[in-house]
């Protein structure tokens, strides 16, 4: 994933309240410690690696726990040498995620 592409996360602490977390709930699933967090949350900038698992973990609800290397490598393979499969399984995946919720 790459973080130069994409946009400053706007309001951590808003995005924090909205989970209905703490400090140290929301920091802590991203390694960074409750500390951390609140100077983030008081204004100073977030490094991209960790605006990047910001957005990963509680933008996009993914447990990064379970994302192996693999999984990227398939999805790179995918993209480069099979464009046509990768963006039919990529629409299944969200037609199914949809009928989830």
């Amino acid at each position: 994933m790459k973080t130069t592409d994409q946009q400053p996360i706007p309001d951590v602490k808003e995005i924090r309240r909205k989970l209905g977390l703490n400090q140290s709930q929301f920091w802590s699933k991203i390694g960074v410690t409750q500390s951390g967090g609140s100077r983030y949350e008081s204004g100073r900038n977030i490094p991209r690696p960790v605006q990047a698992l910001l957005r990963l973990v509680h933008i996009e609800q993914i447990d990064i726990t379970k994302v192996k290397k693999e999984d990227f490598d398939v999805a790179e393979y995918l993209k480069t040498s099979k464009p046509e499969l990768y963006k039919d399984l990529k629409k299944e995946a969200r037609t199914l995620k949809k009928k989830k919720v």
